[in-house]
């Protein structure tokens, strides 16, 4: 019963297949490889636009990067407040992108609101030297709350962010959940939304690790790979990461496991329902949960062997209150029927 986290499962036989046939021979390092020229041409294919890809190791330097090659001296970069860049990744994009300031801005269930944004926005316009200057803006897809934004959300942000000349970035560590609830085309949430960059990550949907910056605009190109180098992201053997894009990406398959993930948290979700005492702060779109249950419930699903976290109430608008925790409960494409049942029949007692 394994509900940590997406990261803690292990990877489809496709990937472990592809690796296996990347491992025998030789070839050329850094990416010059066939297999990474070929995928840069599937990534292009899959998003129906014209891509710079750049590989890197993690989620957090591929959202750090991107942000890096988006923000100039004096640059200040909004997100969420309760996004990856602001409450996870140990001042990663700071640090990679040196003066840059990061401000949280409010929003729904994980959700930056066009018009709280528009408020903070105005704190930075007209350019002055004391402030300064509103560099980019970036989103989370599925967000870390397990909400997604809408083509038409993302658009709402994007006419928001390009009016000002600035930048949009979207964190795609689960592109393919947000693309699995909408039944939406990989181009109609990113770059026809306005979109410039995305971290496109695969780690989480079944690679072993699998993470990229993908460009739709010609701006960073030219900094990337000098920003990824310095930062010790420049993989030499890159054949084998292709080797895991290409097999997520053949067919569809990251979408059909992003797809199964989503699926198992329905069921949870439903399941958990109907559990007297457990409450949920809004209805999941994604491949996470965030339900308030008793504590002694709690307490018995640790002792029958089940994996999650608790979780802190601030993101939520509202609190378990003090017979409830708040837990965190992710699925992935490896969590089973079975896995379900037997935690809502833990849960149940």
């Amino acid at each position: 019963m394994h509900f940590a986290s997406d990261n803690w499962a292990g990877v489809p036989d496709a990937v472990s297949r592809a690796l296996a046939e990347a491992a025998s021979g030789a070839a050329p390092a850094y990416g010059d490889d066939g297999g990474t020229a070929a995928v840069t041409a599937k990534i292009a294919e899959v998003f129906e636009h014209e891509v710079a890809v750049f590989y890197v190791a993690t989620g957090s330097a591929a959202n750090s990067l991107s942000l890096a090659a988006f923000s100039p001296p004096g640059g200040v970069v909004f997100a969420h407040e309760t996004a990856h860049v602001m409450t996870d990744e140990c001042n990663a994009p700071a640090f990679l992108s040196p003066g840059t300031r990061f401000i949280g801005v409010p929003g729904h269930h994980g959700r930056l609101d066009a018009g709280e944004l528009t408020h903070a926005l105005d704190r930075f316009g007209p350019p002055n030297v004391h402030h300064g200057r509103a560099a980019a803006v970036t989103i989370t897809n599925a967000t870390e709350l397990g909400t997604v934004y809408s083509p038409a959300d993302v658009a709402a942000i994007g006419e928001v962010v390009h009016s000002r000349g600035l930048k949009l970035h979207m964190d795609g560590a689960r592109l393919g959940n947000a693309l699995a609830t909408l039944g939406v085309s990989p181009a109609d949430l990113t770059w026809r939304a306005g979109v410039d960059a995305l971290s496109f990550g695969l780690t989480k949907t079944g690679a072993w690790s699998a993470e990229a910056v993908v460009l739709f605009t010609p701006d960073g190109v030219d900094d990337l790979p000098y920003l990824r180098k310095r930062a010790g992201h420049l993989f030499s053997k890159s054949r084998f990461v292709s080797a895991q894009f290409a097999a997520l990406l053949e067919g569809g398959r990251w979408l059909s496991l992003a797809g199964h993930a989503n699926a198992m948290a329905r069921r949870l979700h439903a399941g958990l329902a109907a559990v007297p005492g457990v409450t949920f702060p809004f209805v999941p779109e994604a491949n996470e949960l965030f339900p308030a249950l008793p504590r002694d419930m709690v307490a018995r699903l640790f002792a029958a062997g089940a994996a999650f976290y608790e979780w802190p109430d601030a993101s939520f608008g509202d609190t378990a209150g003090p017979e409830r925790t708040r837990v965190r409960l992710v699925t992935s494409f490896a969590t089973t029927e079975a896995d379900v049942d037997a935690f809502l029949a833990a849960a149940s007692g």
